[in-house]
Formats: structure tokens, sequence, C-alpha cells
């Protein structure tokens, strides 16, 4: 009996994830409307390769979409089993209101606002999507076919169920043909698992959606056309813009102009994943959601020795999202392919190799880069003369490690290789879709990583340290430093001290040399992050950014610094969250200082926007503790004198299910949740109805 996984699944999935990137980076630039496919021919004539450079790409609809909602398998998923409306639950969760994760162009505009709004006010999952609900203008745009993919990547050969797990994803925002866009290609993705046919692909894909649909009509002609003019794509497209094109279907950007975009590309690509990529981005239209599908599809097709590392170093393994968790916005393509992976065993029935459950475990950070070409998202404070790889010529454990090559070490200032915890504004080239992070490094938690100095050309010393970077003061913060024997493996650390409040916004490996002329090859491997956090947040050293306070993400309200606190202002309510998603027991700390308003708390195991606890003074002379689950309702209330512009010191012990609230030192308050109690989750502030509220004094310690 063959087993339900192929062989080689996490690199294919892991060429998928890369593939969607690449395709949506490349096709970012051009999705204006401006850039038609004729102007996109003057400009560029033939598009080969990326037509912009980006510092640090920021999030966008299309990555956001496979990112979050494939959780609601992890959230409210039972084995596998999931329904619409539990996905409809995830896109409540992960979204902040009005803000990053899709595109927020209006009611009866915008498929997923539209979508967003009516799952808020109560109507559920399907008919939140539907054309009954919306009309069929609104439910038949594209957004059901762009966050699709990592459904198809879960289910590896088994396209019914891709499409099954599609239809339900795509039915929260849309309908008819907005949901067969999701099944084609959840179920082309589900395919290209057991081979690179792109017709057999397309075909699977077909399969899976009703013989009697626009959709089908428009690919079966697409096909045909190819069939009968197997050269250029463009006349393709001249076919598909006569016959499908964007006058003929209503709406901002309807489904099937697009999808025909994707088939064309798909067979004219004739199974060359860069050919594939190019074309949709070629055609124009929706170009980073066409690249991106297309991508996907031809990723997980061609494999990772399909896509060349000419794709692949400007992704540098990295994706930034823009949901209310900051800590899940940052995301590491290696991890987040082995968490599909991990997802799609479970679904299989089948138990994952232990490398896949111990790197898809989201609660760790451990970098093994096995993965071929994988780097983390680790990069380089001076790439000029020096420069890092992923090699499988020496590794501490496994078959790989990342090798760094050292030419130039800069005499007196050395060179970093570190990986990103945590993003601030400066570093990325715009604010597309709104990120906010918080970061995934704290003090108190210990950087570990295997280091071996493999070869060392000249007789200069080199000195080597774990180091992590002060974000505010660029100040570096370092363990002792170690001179290594060459060819041996050595592990060196760093447990990191107090940082009076700043954040960490790099972590890696600090190499040293009095004269700079320094040439010599290191392996690092198995790079971790263990311990339990400790730390202050000090908003005297926060700034606003991304429309907020460094370290906070937010969902409604206005969230400032004032006089050296935060400050969240809101008419109807609102929250502020930091910390990791993942943090278990732990005790949080915070005065607050009620300003206006019946609703002054503090938030803890916050998963979302939709899941946490929350505890504060609720306008009635009590104390009252509250589990929000879609809905924040009451546990326990306790009688408390409180008035406005006083200071309260808040003390909230959380372990297990058990939770302890202290004000001035006083316990107030003493409760067990029995019942599916959030056992981890990131901290934040709330206010559940209109007012003003200032916080200090933030300290985090997990047990």
């Amino acid at each position: 009996m063959l087993a339900k996984i192929p062989a080689g699944y996490v690199e294919k999935v892991y060429a998928g994830v890369l593939g969607k990137a690449i395709g949506v980076r490349l096709g970012a630039p051009l999705e204006p409307a401006v850039w038609t496919h004729d102007t996109i021919k003057e400009v560029f004539g033939e598009v080969r390769g990326y037509v912009r450079d980006y510092t640090n790409f920021a999030a966008d609809d299309d990555t956001n979409g496979i990112i979050y909602f494939i959780r609601a398998l992890e959230d409210y998923g039972k084995n596998g089993e999931i329904t619409a409306e539990d996905i409809g639950k995830t896109w409540l969760n992960y979204t902040a209101e009005n803000r990053g994760m899709f595109w927020w162009g209006g009611c009866g505009i915008s498929t997923e606002h539209t979508a967003y709004f009516n799952l808020k006010n109560g109507i559920k999952a399907p008919l939140s999507g539907s054309a009954e609900t919306n009309g069929i203008v609104c439910a038949e745009q594209i957004g059901g076919q762009i966050f699709i993919d990592a459904w198809g990547m879960v289910c590896p050969g088994d396209i019914k169920l891709a499409a099954e797990y599609a239809r339900k994803a795509a039915s929260v925002s849309h309908d008819r043909n907005g949901i067969y866009g999701g099944m084609f290609v959840a179920a082309c993705e589900s395919k290209a698992f057991l081979g690179n046919d792109v017709r057999r692909i397309v075909e699977a894909g077909l399969s899976v959606i009703p013989d009697e649909c626009e959709y089908k009509r428009m690919a079966l002609d697409v096909i045909d056309f190819h069939t009968r003019h197997p050269e250029d794509f463009r006349e393709c497209f001249r076919f598909v813009e006569q016959n499908y094109g964007y006058d003929r279907y209503p709406g901002a950007c309807h489904v099937i102009p697009n999808a025909a975009v994707v088939i064309l590309s798909l067979l004219y690509g004739r199974g060359d994943f860069a050919r594939a990529i190019e074309t949709a981005v070629m055609c124009g239209w929706d170009t980073d959601c066409n690249a991106g599908n297309v991508g996907a599809i031809m990723g997980v097709a061609c494999g990772l020795e399909g896509i060349d590392p000419y794709w692949r170093r400007p992704i540098n393994d990295c994706l930034i999202g823009s949901s209310v968790v900051g800590s899940l916005n940052i995301v590491d393509i290696p991890t987040f392919s082995y968490y599909l992976a991990g997802l799609g065993y479970m679904i299989a029935g089948e138990e994952a190799p232990p490398e896949v459950q111990a790197a898809s475990n989201q609660k760790a950070i451990r970098f093994g880069f096995e993965l071929p070409g994988s780097t983390h998202g680790f990069r380089l404070s001076n790439p000029r003369k020096n420069s890092l790889e992923n090699s499988d010529e020496f590794s501490f454990s496994g078959r790989r490690s990342l090798k760094v090559t050292i030419q130039d070490l800069r005499q007196n200032e050395g060179v970093n290789v570190f990986w990103k915890p945590f993003y601030r504004r400066a570093d990325l080239d715009d604010e597309r879709y709104k990120p906010c992070f918080s970061p995934l490094l704290y003090p108190g938690q210990t950087v570990s990583m295997q280091v071996c100095l493999k070869k060392k050309y000249t007789a200069d010393d080199a000195w080597f340290s774990v180091y992590v970077r002060n974000t505010n003061t660029k100040e570096l913060i370092t363990s002792e430093r170690t001179l290594l024997e060459q060819g041996e493996w050595a592990k060196l650390s760093l447990t990191i001290p107090d940082t009076e409040g700043h954040a960490i916004d790099e972590a890696g490996l600090r190499v040293e040399s009095p004269s700079g002329k320094v040439v010599a090859i290191v392996h690092i491997d198995e790079f971790t992050v263990s311990g339990k956090a400790d730390y202050a947040i000090d908003f005297g050293n926060e700034s606003m950014e991304f429309d907020g306070v460094t370290q906070f993400t937010f969902n409604r309200g206005s969230w400032t610094i004032e006089d050296g606190e935060l400050s969240g202002v809101s008419p109807e309510g609102a929250e502020t969250f930091t910390g990791s998603r993942y943090m278990g027991d732990y005790v949080f700390e915070a005065t607050v200082v009620p300003k206006a308003g019946p609703s002054h708390n503090l938030n803890f195991r916050v998963q979302g926007a939709m899941r946490s606890y929350a505890v504060g003074f609720d306008g009635r002379g009590r104390l009252s503790l509250y589990k929000n689950d879609h809905g924040y309702k009451a546990l326990r209330a306790a009688d408390y004198d409180w008035d406005y512009e006083m200071a309260y010191a808040f003390r909230v012990e959380a372990t297990g299910n058990h939770f302890r609230v202290f004000i001035n030192a006083e316990l107030v308050i003493e409760c067990r949740d029995d019942e599916a109690p959030y056992v981890d989750g990131a901290v934040g502030f709330s206010q559940l109805a209109g007012g003003h509220t200032h916080y200090r004094d933030v300290r985090i310690k997990e047990l």
C-alpha cells in the first residue's frame, strides 16, 4: 500500500511557498491599473526577472491569506475536520478591523471587506460570502482564488480533499465562480505533488469544479486555443482579452479574466517555473495575484531544483504578514513550510517524521538549515566581500548548515551574521497592508548556535561571539569573545540581560579581528532560542510607526504615546497586543490610569482579536475577568472602588487554567477556566467600550 504522503513532501511544500512569495514579489510593482499588457510590453519588452528591488518586501494580501487562514486547522479543527464557519472565525481572529490583511476597498466593492463586516455582524460563513447576501458581482471577484494555496499544500495528491477545503475557505468571502477559482487552484497544487505534467495538473484542477460554469467554459477555451496555437502566449492573451476580458465582467477585479491568465501562463510556461510566472506578469491585470498562484503551483511541480537561486536570493526565506498578532507577522518560510507539512501529515493520518515534528513546533525557534538552499532569513552586516549560503558540505547534525565565507572583516568593525527577530519602519520600503510587529526575542532568553571555523586561510586571529542588538541605540550586547579551533564545532551562547525596556532587532554571530584581514570559512548550525522571557517595556523608548506604537499591533482605536505612557482612545472599544503568541505561564504587570469611559483592561493569553482573557474595571464599581471567545463574557467579578486619574498597579498571574489578579498588591480575583482554556498567548490592553486609558510600568515574566 502506497503512503498517503508522497516522497519529498516537505521540500515541495517549501518550493510552493517560495513560489508564491516569488510570484507576488515579481508582480507587485506592476499591479496598478496603469500597467496593462501593452504598457508592460512597451516599457519592459520581455520580462526576464524582477523589475524592482526591495529592502524587505512588505506585507501583501496574497501571502497574508495563506499564512493565517490555514490556522483554522490549529485553532478550531479536530483531526483535520473544519467548517466554513470555523474558517470565518479565523478571519475575525487574525484580522485587525479596517487595516492590514486584505484590501479594505469598501463594503460592496471589496469582497473581503464586505465579508469581514458580515462576519462581524453575525452573518456566519458561508452566508458571509454568498451571492444571496452580497450579490453575484461581489461574490465572483478574485479573492477566493488568491488566498487558497495553503489548502492545496496540506493535501498532497488528494485533489478532492484539497478542493473541499478550498470550497469551505473561499465561501467565507465568495460564491460560484469565485469559489470555483479557489477549488481549481487548490486541486492543481495537490496534483502537482504527484508530477510536473502541466496539462494533467490543469485537468485535475478542472475535474473538481462543475461542468456547467463560466470558469470551466473559459478554461476549456484557453486550453483549446493553446492546443491550436502553442507557441505565442500573446496570441492567447489577445484571445482572452477579446472573449474573457475585464470589459465583460463587472467589479473591481473579477476572477474569470485573471483565472484565464493563470491557466494560459501554466500552459505556455511549458513546465518552466520562471517562464510561467513571467508570462503571468506580462499579461497584466492582477499581476501579483496571478503570478502568485502560478508560482505556488509551479513551485510544487518543479520543486526546489526548478527554482533558480536568482529568484530565491531576494526572498531570503522571509515573509512579512499583517495580522493582529505581531509575533506571527515575522514569518520564516522554512519554518512555515514545516508547519504546513505537519498539518498535511495530521490530515493524512500519518505520523510526521521526527524532523518535521521538531521543526513545525511553533512554540520553539530553531533553525537547522536542513532544507536545500534555506537561510532562515540570515543576512550579513557587510555583504560586499562576505557571503553566506546553505551548504551540504559540512554540518553539526543532519545534512546541512549555513556556510559563511569571510574575506573582509573591516578592522575594528567586524562582520555580523544575523537573523531579524523584529522589524522597524526603516527596514521596509513601504507600508502596504499595514504590518505591525512584536519581537520574537526578549531579555531572559538564551541564543545558542553551533559554530565551526572550518578553514582559516590567514594567520590573523578571528574572535567569535554571540550578539543581540538594541533596536533604539544600536548597541551590541555580546557574549565573551572566543577563539575557535579549526575543524571543531563549538556551542556559543548568550543569555540576554535586561535591556532597560529596549527591544531587540538582531541576533546572531559576530566575527572580529584586530587586523581585519582574516579570510575564512565558517559554518553555523542548530541556531536556537531557549529559556523564559523576563522583560519590561518602557514607552519612553518606543516610537510611532505603522500608525501605532512600536512592539504593538492594534485592533480599532487610537494608540499613541503621551508623556511616556501608552494612551488608548476609542469611541467604541479597542485592543492593542504585544509579546509572543506562544508564551505559556507568566506574570503580567502594568499600571493602569483610567482617564474616561467605563472600561480599562489588561489582556492576557492573547491568541488573536477573538481569543484571549481580559481583566479590568468595568464601570460599575467592579473589577471583572472576561474570556473572549468571539465575544467577551465575564468569568468572575469583584467589587472594587476605582476612580479616574488614579494609578492602579495590576498584576496578573496566569498558570495553566488558574488566574490570580492583584491590584496594588491585594488579591482581588482568583479564577479557574475549566472549559477549553487558552494555555498560551500574548499580552495587551483593551477597552470594551469608548474611553481613554493610560498604561505604564509594563513587565512580563514567563514562569
